[in-house]
């Protein structure tokens, strides 16, 4: 089964209508957002709440296709929507 892995950079609602619209497309049953323990830790020094933070959030997505066709309407159905909800997404082999 093929796992196709995807990083969004967004807000919460539109990680959440990605995530919808993937539910959506026939013979997928698993989609998932993975937590990434890190989330909030930054690599310098500074606070993780700054004014210029304000450009979106990373968020990981996971998902489960049965076949390589269903896999290849994930990626579809991803990249209208990021389109749609004027986010930037990218496919990822490993978060």
């Amino acid at each position: 089964m093929p796992m196709i892995r995807i990083r969004l950079i967004g807000q919460r609602e539109e990680a959440d209508l990605l995530i919808n619209a993937l539910h959506s497309i026939d013979g997928i049953e698993h989609v998932e957002e993975v937590d990434d323990p890190a989330y909030g830790m930054r690599d310098d020094s500074s606070p993780t709440e700054l004014a210029d933070d304000g450009g979106g959030r990373l968020f990981r997505i996971e998902v489960m296709a049965p076949n390589n066709a269903r896999a290849q309407a994930v990626r579809v159905v991803t990249e209208l929507e990021a389109r749609r909800l004027d986010v930037a997404v990218e496919f990822v082999d490993e978060f």
